[in-house]
């Protein structure tokens, strides 16, 4: 039981879970909001487009800062230990998320409304970053090794629940207020919310042991001195092929999860509660099958599972789009299209996907490792999409075609990366397979 009892695991798992839904209903509330909320209270221009693009901007900004927060935590996680780490970033979390609830608007305050809104996405960003590591690596490192990508997935479900919550609370205040009131005070309680679920959070993880596998490293004095510098070393390969294979788990999330809403509301016209419920559902429904998968990996591969996930994930977006374009305003039609490809084939990725990452790295510098690769690819597969997404589709004079091939490409990138992953993991074993038979003949 890699030195844990069941008591232990099923707290880790638990504090995990509840930390990283907090985590993520933090970040991705700005997002849900971003573009039916933000866009006209900060960000006001004549052109609706233009505003849209600024809040997108903003919350960009947010995956720009997040490999820096996965950089410092990460040093410290693998220097001082991860638990201490995921207190101070679920700390961090809940204070900027439930600041932005206050921030004056640009009529009230000019130039100060964005630019203050701009600080809390840094700081959000840089907290997050240092908490996906660790919440993850707490129960991977816990687990069982024949049971790793079981276990590692449970935090993952943290962000399923944590979009179920963002946008489930934005559309349970949109459908119960008048537009006046959801503009003027409604959207400021979803993000209030975060200073009651921060406290719970907290007494929670104060409550779990450090990872096993850390602890041995700290009890040999083997330590890395600069995690950062020395995760490169043997590591390289891993770093690039990591980070292409995060590709369609960022654009395929944002897409689906973020965009679509915008897409949905502003282009089709969509009622804002229908869109918000679609996604919803889709949310909930992946709660169940990213532990599916997660467990799949363990039994079939993680490469094989996640390059497989990863091409059926990125060709999903076609027929997608398509059923949203011709639904005519139909919700069963709507939500079908979300569900499907948001709620299950994703799931195939994001699943295995804490697993894969952490098995990149040897512990001494594991989590400055998978968080460097996933917070900094985070920068251009999520950050930049909804950007990239409302470009695409303003070019194609409102088409989704480029914005399908542009999901189908990331996950034709991410999938070969996966192969990639697993020829250098083929190649590893084989090294070592033949020291081992030199070995045993020398002696």
């Amino acid at each position: 039981m890699a030195n844990t009892d069941k008591g232990m695991l099923r707290r880790v798992v638990g504090s995990s879970l509840i930390g990283s839904t907090i985590e993520w209903y933090d970040f991705f509330l700005y997002g849900v909001v971003a573009g039916i909320v933000l866009n006209k209270l900060y960000f006001p221009a004549h052109d609706p487009l233009v505003s849209t693009l600024l809040a997108y901007v903003t919350f960009a900004v947010g995956f720009v800062s997040r490999p820096l927060g996965g950089i410092i935590f990460g040093h410290f996680g693998d220097k001082i230990g991860r638990k201490s780490m995921l207190i101070i970033t679920l700390t961090i979390m809940g204070a900027s998320t439930t600041l932005i609830a206050v921030i004056p608007t640009y009529e009230q305050i000019g130039i100060w409304a964005p630019l203050t809104l701009l600080l809390m996405r840094i700081i959000q960003g840089i907290g997050l970053g240092g908490e996906w590591g660790g919440a993850v690596l707490m129960t991977f490192e816990h687990a069982p090794k024949t049971k790793r990508g079981l276990y590692a997935s449970f935090p993952q479900i943290g962000l399923s629940i944590g979009l179920l919550l963002s946008s489930g609370v934005v559309g349970l205040l949109s459908s119960t207020l008048t537009d006046s009131q959801f503009m003027n005070w409604g959207w400021r309680v979803a993000f209030g919310l975060s200073a009651i679920m921060i406290f719970v959070g907290l007494w929670i993880r104060l409550k779990v042991s450090e990872s096993p596998e850390f602890q041995k490293v700290k009890t040999q004095n083997t330590e890395s001195k600069v995690p950062f510098k020395e995760m490169w070393r043997g590591h390289t390969g891993n770093i690039i092929a990591g980070m292409g294979a995060r590709y369609i788990d960022g654009v395929f999330f944002n897409i689906m999860g973020v965009f679509s809403i915008t897409y949905l509301t502003t282009s089709l016209e969509i009622s804002r509660t229908t869109a918000l419920l679609g996604v919803s559902a889709a949310a909930f429904v992946m709660c169940f099958f990213i532990p599916l998968f997660g467990h799949i990996s363990d039994r079939v591969g993680r490469t094989k599972t996640y390059g497989i996930g990863s091409i059926i994930t990125g060709i999903s977006a076609v027929p997608a789009f398509w059923l949203m374009s011709i639904s005519g305003g139909n919700d069963a039609v709507i939500w079908l299209s979300i569900i499907i490809p948001f709620g299950i084939f994703y799931a195939a990725v994001y699943g295995p996907e804490a697993a894969l990452f952490a098995e990149l790295f040897e512990t001494r510098v594991r989590y400055t490792g998978m968080s460097f690769v996933y917070q900094f690819s985070g920068i251009f597969a999520s950050g930049m999409t909804p950007i990239i997404a409302t470009a695409l589709l303003k070019y194609n004079n409102g088409s989704p075609t480029l914005l399908t091939l542009y999901v189908v490409f990331s996950g034709i990138v991410s999938a070969l990366s996966a192969l990639w992953i697993y020829k250098r993991k083929k190649s590893l074993k084989n090294i070592n397979n033949a020291e081992s038979d030199i070995a045993t003949i020398q002696s």
